[in-house]
């Protein structure tokens, strides 16, 4: 029996994957050792730094949290950054030369969107031909296109070297092991995880450089393979392509209104093809990339009367993801007890998005998506003791749709024939998200903010409110003010 267990030990596959390589020299062997050490020096660091939190947390007042809430593309990130630029200034543009990566995939992305529109309209138009892509372009359904010139054809095969440009990109922002496909490239939504930044800064610049606090210093200028240099060369082409007033007429018969969608760049190509471009404070609030799952940041918040130096630990996490599994994360109560405590939710209802659909399904409503899920959150048992915020987001989106002449009561038929303007529309919409609440959450109150988060001016101004709000009530709760 015991030479049977023995044999059993020497054939454990744990046991052969730990053992060191039976043809390891004194070197390696010295080599491993040292890593071995650092490996555990590292870890028993970690482990130290967080029991240091544990009894920090234990010790100190109870933590603010505050649970950011809505659809993809609602703003919950912008509102993240608005946060972060107002208590952690410094952080925020340390971050910047991250962002520049972030915004040139943006640039590209929209470039690539309106070329796969010339691709549709040309093939619609040139049925028999072969086109050179091995993409496929479904049915025109008889749109009434504009026809198309040699020079657009001639822009189209200039602008391919832009495809480089998104390799490379994805290349440094995407984790290691994900791959964006090779086709349809402008349909591919580029999602990464919360520590995507942390991924990203080892591309960025060099270590040395980054103890500085100077944008500029932190983004080598010197890289041979920077996608600025490619966008650079191609930016007059890239401006002669959105300005072209064919190519507008076929994004109209397109429906594709870039101009309102997140990431937006392509009014200031003069200045993010730049070769030595640094976003600025609004870039990179406008700037657009996919988180997924919860993530979680901590502010330290100043507010008190008078200008006191009264200060917060506040935690914000950011739920983000695709719809099945912010649709999953909202209706499955497994994630709901571990912000059972939260002592608000920010709710970001996207009220522009009245006649768009969910890329993840067209058959959904994207306003209608919002209704639902502000339905499941304010009728949640378990969060019924959060104190409720919801902000009405992309009003600056929602006032030029309708100042357009896009009806709302053609998507809302319930709107009927109320009149088209901003002031009728934001309103209805607020009793709507309002009736919700006394349906479902009858005893509870309701904060609710038009918002453009994107601007920074009135976003912090309603962001400062809010901060107040949260902590009036968090003293009330914990008995310290009557």
């Amino acid at each position: 029996m015991g030479a049977r267990r023995h044999k059993g030990a020497e054939d454990d596959p744990l046991t052969r994957a730990m053992a060191p390589p039976s043809n390891e020299t004194q070197h390696q062997r010295e080599a491993r050792i040292r890593a071995e050490q650092e490996a555990k020096r590292v870890s028993d660091t970690i482990d130290e730094e967080l029991n240091r939190q544990r009894l920090a947390d234990r010790k100190g007042p109870k933590p603010i949290k505050i649970l950011l809430l809505g659809q993809s593309e609602s703003g919950k990130s912008t509102t993240l950054k608005n946060l972060q630029l107002m208590h952690s200034p410094k952080a925020f543009r340390a971050e910047k030369a991250y962002w520049r990566n972030i915004i040139q995939l943006n640039v590209v992305q929209s470039i690539h969107a309106i070329l796969d529109v010339i691709s549709r309209a040309h093939a619609a138009s040139h049925p028999h031909v072969s086109h050179g892509s091995s993409a496929t372009y479904p049915p025109s359904g008889h749109k009434d296109y504009p026809p198309l010139t040699a020079d657009h054809l001639k822009l189209k095969m200039r602008l391919a070297p832009l495809t480089q440009v998104e390799a490379a990109l994805l290349r440094k922002i995407l984790p290691p092991g994900q791959v964006a496909p090779s086709e349809d490239s402008s349909m591919y939504e580029v999602c990464v995880n919360s520590g995507w930044k942390s991924a990203l800064s080892k591309l960025v610049g060099n270590g040395d450089n980054r103890r500085s606090c100077d944008t500029a210093d932190m983004i080598n200028w010197s890289d041979p393979d920077d996608p600025g240099v490619l966008m650079h060369a191609c930016a007059e082409d890239m401006k002669r392509l959105w300005t072209d007033p064919i190519i507008k007429r076929l994004m109209e018969i397109e429906k594709m209104r870039p101009e309102e969608m997140a990431g937006f760049f392509l009014d200031d190509l003069d200045r993010v093809t730049s070769l030595r471009y640094v976003p600025s404070d609004d870039d990179v609030l406008r700037a657009r990339i996919k988180t997924l799952g919860v993530s979680e940041h901590r502010f330290t918040v100043r507010i008190g009367p008078l200008g006191s130096s009264m200060s917060h630990d506040w935690r914000v996490f950011d739920v983000g993801g695709q719809r099945s599994l912010v649709r999953h994360s909202y209706c499955d109560s497994a994630w709901v007890p571990y912000f059972e405590d939260v002592n608000a939710i920010i709710f970001l209802a996207p009220i522009s998005c009245f006649d768009q659909v969910l890329q993840e399904d067209p058959s959904v409503n994207r306003l209608a998506d919002s209704f639902l899920l502000w339905k499941t959150i304010v009728s949640h048992p378990l969060l019924k003791k959060a104190y409720l915020i919801l902000f009405l987001n992309k009003c600056d989106i929602l006032r030029a749709k309708l100042e357009s002449g896009i009806r709302l009561g053609n998507y809302i038929t319930s709107y009927g024939n109320r009149p088209n303007d901003f002031e009728s529309a934001s309103i209805y919409l607020r009793k709507k998200f309002a009736a919700l609440m006394r349906e479902h959450a009858n005893d509870r109150s309701l904060y609710c903010h038009f918002t453009s988060v994107t601007d920074m001016k009135s976003t912090s101004l309603i962001l400062q409110h809010v901060q107040d709000v949260i902590v009036r009530d968090n003293l009330k709760r914990s008995a310290l003010v009557g």
